[in-house]
């Protein structure tokens, strides 16, 4: 990523203060209000401004662009998802891999088409924003929590639970980017929902029940 990109990207400043942290949390939710209301191509920081109830001013202690702050958007959107799964894990350590398949899948999909409008559209901008780092530095934060978790489970693994747990980030993530996709994702999000749990049940059990053969049939 360019150097000067990065500093264009880069917020001013953080909060350290309750009041501030509140300001930046408004100035975050007018951002994607705005983004919804007009678009990403007529969204200035004038009208976030405007939305959040404060002076440009102001928004500019903290953001210098409107590419900057739709960046913390989506950086905000994606630690809210890497939480949830963060937490289901915790919560699922010890049960059956089933179990924890059903809960992380709910859990993920759940907070991630909370708002199917907000994650449309701040998908919409993620290309413009440098949004593939964020999303990798989420996936490093949420591939540790669901190893940490398959670590525990009564019934062990015999494939590497790293593996384990990037091939079910990899199937969630497919399913997440479909959704998004979509015409009407609130139609699909049960019934795929309900399929990717299949599918990742299945294969927890294969990966419990089997020795590990990495290795043997992978393509060359």
């Amino acid at each position: 990523m360019p150097q000067r990109l990065q500093v264009l990207l880069k917020p001013r400043k953080s909060p350290v203060q309750a009041r501030s942290a509140a300001s930046v949390d408004a100035i975050l939710e007018a951002t994607i209000q705005v983004l919804l209301s007009v678009g990403k191509e007529k969204l200035t920081t004038t009208k976030v401004a405007l939305r959040a109830g404060v002076s440009v001013g102001t928004l500019y202690q903290y953001f210098p662009n409107k590419s900057s702050l739709l960046q913390a958007a989506l950086k905000r959107h994606m630690d809210e998802i890497t939480d949830a799964i963060e937490l289901v894990c915790k919560e699922q350590r010890g049960k059956t891999l089933r179990q924890m398949a059903t809960s992380l899948i709910t859990a993920f999909l759940q907070a991630k088409m909370r708002d199917a409008k907000t994650s449309i559209a701040l998908y919409s901008v993620s290309s413009d924003v440098d949004g593939a780092k964020i999303v990798q530095q989420m996936g490093i934060r949420s591939n540790k929590a669901i190893v940490q978790m398959l670590a525990t489970s009564c019934e062990p693994l015999t494939t590497d639970p790293q593996l384990v747990a990037s091939m079910l980030q990899g199937v969630m993530a497919g399913v997440s980017r479909r959704l998004v996709e979509s015409d009407v994702p609130e139609k699909q999000l049960n019934i795929l929902c309900q399929e990717l749990i299949f599918v990742a049940c299945a294969y927890l059990d294969a990966c419990s029940a089997r020795p590990s053969v990495q290795g043997a049939g992978a393509l060359n």
